[in-house]
């Protein structure tokens, strides 16, 4: 039987990485797979099970315990093949739910017709426009699950030299800070003692109207 609170990422760019930081901070026990170990490294200190896959086959998932998850969330980008064929061996092997990065919209239909939930930010534009637009400081947002979501967004320039723990965004808006892009490099390794600078981009996650809170502040 699947166990909901087990998740299975595939795929550990910078989206899976977030991703796997997210939940790991909302208490989330994670699968963490990728076939380049130098991607499982930013994760080693807080998920327990890093696996080096070279390929993707059924067999190869279930041993990696991917039947197992209550969800699968495939982050593979550029590779379409790569990220169908794990997204259908997932599917096959009966995970309750699976969802798919996809590229295009050729992609998309792909991975509809077998069976995954799509994440597309050219399909899902409309939705994150609304929010977009009512936080300018907002870059992205994926929505995981009906009241959870991590976002991307730009830090407000009075937060610059500030630490993570002088900020306390945990406390004060219940958010987790779980990746800083900086220079166009994602670091997960974030500690009390991280000071923020002012072209940051806060990768953060949390309930959905926790991070709307969040939002509201960062704008003024």
């Amino acid at each position: 039987m699947a166990d909901n609170n087990l998740f299975g990422i595939i795929g550990l760019g910078r989206f899976g990485l977030a991703l796997a930081e997210g939940l790991k901070n909302n208490e989330k026990t994670i699968i963490a797979i990728d076939k380049d170990p130098s991607k499982l490294t930013p994760l080693k200190t807080t998920v327990n099970q890093l696996l080096t896959l070279q390929e993707l086959s059924r067999e190869s998932l279930r041993d990696a315990g991917i039947a197992e998850c209550g969800t699968v969330v495939v982050c593979i980008g550029k590779d379409i093949e790569a990220n169908i064929l794990a997204t259908l061996n997932a599917i096959e092997l009966g995970v309750p739910r699976v969802f798919a990065k996809a590229i295009s919209d050729d992609h998309s239909r792909i991975l509809e017709k077998i069976g995954a939930k799509v994440i597309n930010p050219e399909i899902e534009m409309g939705t994150k426009l609304a929010k977009t637009l009512s936080a300018k400081l907002t870059l992205d947002v994926l929505p995981i699950g009906e009241d959870f979501s991590i976002i991307e967004i730009q830090s407000n320039e009075r937060y610059a030299g500030q630490t993570v723990q002088e900020l306390n965004f945990r406390q004060k808006f219940n958010v987790n800070i779980v990746a800083i892009v900086r220079a166009g490099k994602a670091h997960g390794n974030i500690g009390p003692a991280t000071k923020l600078e002012k072209d940051d981009i806060l990768v953060l996650s949390g309930n959905n109207k926790h991070i709307s809170d969040f939002e509201t502040k960062n704008s003024k």
